[in-house]
């Protein structure tokens, strides 16, 4: 095999950051009264969220609640179950009761907004309102390796921390309400100018995420670890094995694969694989009509072997997937 070329840890972060791209955006604002307090039963896709106003209670199933203030964004990658509050433990109404009575739209697909909550607290003259800018952002099915799924469920970066996010921040509730005028042209623009944000906000996070838990980020900032990784996204054409991975990360197979699994809660295989199909898929949706020449970009020797690994890893043939690529055909109803 040849010796593949050096790629460093933020090489790999902005390969892997290079393929997200969003089928659809979708947006809301919410003007939240206190006392106040919503349920989600978790959604398809990402949600993204600031703040104005007073901050609000956010506590994912399973988790410790985390208040949220003005200015902070926050990040559901995997749309999970949770919970948004005033304060801890009021009686929560189902966010989707609400959505579903202020959408817009054939297909519930355009801008929210809806007044929600108590009568509010003036004591501090703020009137207790919360105002919730959201983005609820879709991405293809499987789109290069699965980054947000490895991502914990809750991310929040503070204002007070870093030093970008309040502006951030600022862009993301200046997008949503550009969206509310619904200029033409307004669906593109949202789903572009969503990619650009949700770009900047995983460098952030990527950049400035704490360390110790099981996750992608931690992967690449493991030294041995990260270079195995950085490698498998750089040349996904060469034949890896565990064996030459564990060369790559100067360590052996054992110790190798072990730290792997500790780390990414996956085979270093089983992720080889997520990559190297994310990969094949993209270049389909993007024009690619030529599946043998697509197997071998992303490391067959064989169509046919590409083809069962392709429809076993998505559900589809590569040709199915050929013959499908218009993006974001399916409706899907907002949420949150």
């Amino acid at each position: 095999m040849q010796r593949p070329t050096s790629t460093t840890p933020d090489d790999l972060i902005s390969l892997v950051l290079g393929t997200l791209r969003t089928d659809r955006a979708v947006t809301a604002r919410f003007a939240l009264t206190a006392p106040w307090a919503l349920r989600s039963e978790g959604v398809e896709g990402l949600l993204l969220r600031v703040c104005t106003g007073q901050p609000y209670w956010i506590q994912m199933d399973g988790q410790a609640a985390v208040q949220v203030q003005p200015g902070d964004i926050v990040m559901l990658p995997q749309g999970g179950p949770h919970l948004v509050a005033s304060a801890l433990g009021l009686p929560a109404v189902p966010f989707r009761t609400l959505l579903q009575q202020h959408m817009r739209g054939a297909h519930g697909d355009h801008p929210i907004t809806f007044a929600h909550g108590g009568e509010g607290d003036e004591t501090d003259g703020s009137g207790g309102v919360t105002e919730l800018f959201s983005l609820h952002l879709w991405m293809p099915r499987h789109q290069g390796v699965s980054l947000l799924s490895w991502m914990p469920p809750l991310i929040v970066l503070r204002a007070a921390d870093i030093a970008t996010t309040r502006s951030l921040a600022l862009t993301t509730g200046a997008l949503v309400e550009e969206t509310l005028a619904q200029r033409p042209g307004w669906q593109l623009a949202t789903a572009r100018m969503a990619d650009l944000l949700l770009v900047h906000v995983l460098r952030e996070h990527l950049h400035s995420g704490p360390a110790g838990a099981q996750g992608w980020l931690n992967g690449v900032r493991d030294k041995a670890i990260g270079k195995a990784l950085a490698q498998m996204h750089a040349h996904p054409e060469l034949p890896w094995s565990v064996a030459s991975l564990s060369r790559v990360s100067n360590q052996s197979r054992s110790v190798f694969s072990e730290r792997f699994v500790e780390l990414m809660g996956s085979t270093p295989l089983r992720y080889l694989t997520e990559v190297r199909m994310g990969i094949a898929r993209q270049q389909f949706l993007q024009g690619a009509d030529d599946i043998w020449r697509v197997a071998q970009a992303v490391g067959y020797s064989s169509e046919k072997a590409f083809s069962r690994a392709f429809e076993r890893w998505s559900g589809s043939t590569p040709s199915q997937c050929i013959k499908t690529r218009t993006i974001g055909a399916q409706i899907r109803r907002p949420e949150g």
